[in-house]
């Protein structure tokens, strides 16, 4: 596991992946008058456009377990080219129906944040003790945006980090997709779904407004994210090595007082 951070609040630079997609390290950032740690907890979109460069600098990371969020159809569509590294695949789909599906419904991200908090449940706790067991790791579904940004952000916020600091790591996502990817993807959806309301926010869009909504939500219905990982399974051991893992000098994690 990496050693402690120096404590000042910069968020790590992208690692250079040739091929990878939304691909940055969540250290640097507060967590009350600590620091997330670098070189731990990594989550990005899918990777199936590393080449032998990519693998070879995504090998260079030390990364031990991916996590991976993809449904079954969309990682035969796009599958992962890490076969020859000596790391754990754990597949977690967190998805209850199809990608399609959340467009054809014109669901809202907010919408949809909330039924992977309801439906998912179990899977983001599964995905939180993959954090655990090992790291570095890496969590990552097709764009690094959805389902990668609300299980990294419960996570985050379970081991004590601030809260705007979990909203702008989420919100760093939109600056991180590239224009030609949106611009092809905006314009299929387009044509399958003309009449779409939410189709642009739901490709392309991370709006901090919706991630700080999110976890109000469940600290008004759970007391704190921990609170719900709890009421979904995880124990306080497991939270503690959480905040221990993630946290320079983190062990104990956040407690609801209110």
């Amino acid at each position: 596991m990496s050693g402690a951070s120096s404590g000042v609040n910069v968020p790590a630079q992208a690692p250079a992946v040739p091929g990878a997609v939304n691909l940055r390290d969540v250290g640097g950032l507060r967590a009350g008058s600590a620091v997330t740690r670098h070189g731990v907890l990594y989550r990005s979109g899918n990777l199936a456009r590393l080449d032998e460069a990519g693998v070879s600098a995504f090998d260079a990371l030390g990364i031990r377990r991916v996590i991976d969020l993809r449904a079954d159809d969309e990682v035969s569509q796009a599958p992962s080219p890490l076969g020859s590294l000596d790391l754990q695949m754990q597949r977690a789909p967190l998805f209850l129906g199809s990608v399609e599906s959340f467009f054809a419904r014109d669901v809202s991200l907010a919408e949809l944040y909330r039924l992977l908090v309801d439906d998912s449940a179990s899977r983001v706790v599964d995905v939180v003790r993959g954090i655990v067991v090992d790291q570095p790791v890496l969590v990552h579904c097709t764009v690094g945006k959805d389902r990668t940004g609300v299980t990294v952000a419960v996570a985050l916020a379970a081991a004590g980090v601030d809260t705007e600091e979990v909203v702008a790591d989420y919100a760093r996502t939109e600056a991180h997709l590239p224009q030609w990817r949106n611009a092809a993807v905006v314009a299929h959806l387009r044509r399958l779904h003309p009449g779409a309301q939410h189709l642009e926010d739901l490709a392309t869009r991370s709006p901090a407004p919706v991630m700080r909504d999110l976890l109000e939500d469940i600290v008004r219905r759970y007391g704190s994210a921990a609170d719900y990982l709890r009421a979904n399974g995880l124990t306080d051991d497991e939270l503690r090595e959480l905040s221990r893992v993630l946290v320079a000098g983190g062990g104990e994690p956040p407690r609801f007082s209110g």
